[in-house]
């Protein structure tokens, strides 16, 4: 891996080159975002130029797409004709079922292996970018075909991961759309539903709000332009996990007066109580 292009330098893209960096790779990283975005991932330094997408992905070995979901695939339909034989495409999208389609159909000199850092905070963009945003996190990736892990670029971009303080997971990309529509896309869902009806019915009480919604909210500040195309590409698992939470909630309200009630309290607590392991 000799040179990396990031294609959308924001929150993610603007992290994974400040991670490389820090683990120390050192070949040229470029830049392909707006040019206020460029200017601000140059003072960073978590890129080294700023190009076009057509002149980075020339001399790139790596190419690294970090932007929304619907421009990553927009940027699939075009590649292929811009890139050299055997680049390693990857992408750090929230959801994979769509964009490795995409990838499947559009790209043919390129390779293209399908990931998901499991990072990332509620503000966005290369201000808030973080050489150490990685480390311990799971990096999901997405193969095709098992053997694409096996390929000279996807083992040393697997090395690279692990550099970054990543753990890699593999898993097909349909699994990945139903796992994070409970791990990631429900919970999201969840605050701003919870943030939207507190608004509605206490939105002037707040003085009389403890810690506890302020902590269960916190999803709740996340951008709708981020969300948008999450919701839009992965809306039948989506559909299917707030049926589940649905059902769980009616399940509470008609348990409040019985103990059928203390078991669904053990069985969270032991959830949260993993997670914070």
């Amino acid at each position: 891996m000799q040179t990396v292009a990031i294609v959308g330098v924001g929150l993610i893209g603007g992290s994974f080159g400040l991670a490389l960096k820090k683990a120390g790779f050192g070949g040229p990283i470029l830049g392909v975002s707006s040019p206020a975005t460029i200017e601000a991932a140059l003072r960073r330094g978590a890129i080294d130029q700023g190009l076009p997408l057509a002149d980075a992905a020339a001399r790139a070995d790596l190419i690294y797409l970090a932007q929304p979901i619907g421009r990553i695939l927009d940027t699939l339909r075009r590649l292929d004709d811009l890139v050299r034989p055997g680049t390693l495409i990857t992408d750090a999208g929230s959801t994979k079922s769509a964009i490795v389609a995409a990838a499947r159909l559009h790209l043919r000199r390129g390779l293209f292996l399908g990931g998901h850092p499991m990072a990332g905070k509620e503000k966005r963009g290369v201000a808030e970018a973080d050489a150490d945003l990685f480390r311990g996190r799971t990096y999901v990736l997405t193969p095709e075909l098992g053997q694409m892990l096996e390929t000279p670029c996807a083992v040393e971009f697997l090395a690279w991961i692990r550099r970054i303080g990543a753990v890699p997971v593999v898993l097909n990309a349909q699994e990945h759309d139903r796992i994070v529509s409970f791990t990631s896309h429900l919970p999201q869902l969840a605050a701003t539903a919870l943030a939207a009806t507190v608004a509605e019915h206490a939105g002037d009480s707040l003085s009389v709000a403890g810690p506890g919604l302020t902590d269960t909210t916190r999803l709740a500040l996340s951008s709708f332009d981020l969300w948008r195309d999450i919701l839009a590409t992965n809306s039948g698992p989506i559909e299917q996990a707030l049926a589940a939470y649905i059902t769980k909630l009616e399940h509470l309200r008609d348990n409040l007066r019985t103990r059928e009630i203390e078991g669904e309290f053990e069985i969270a607590a032991a959830l949260a109580a993993t997670l914070r392991k």
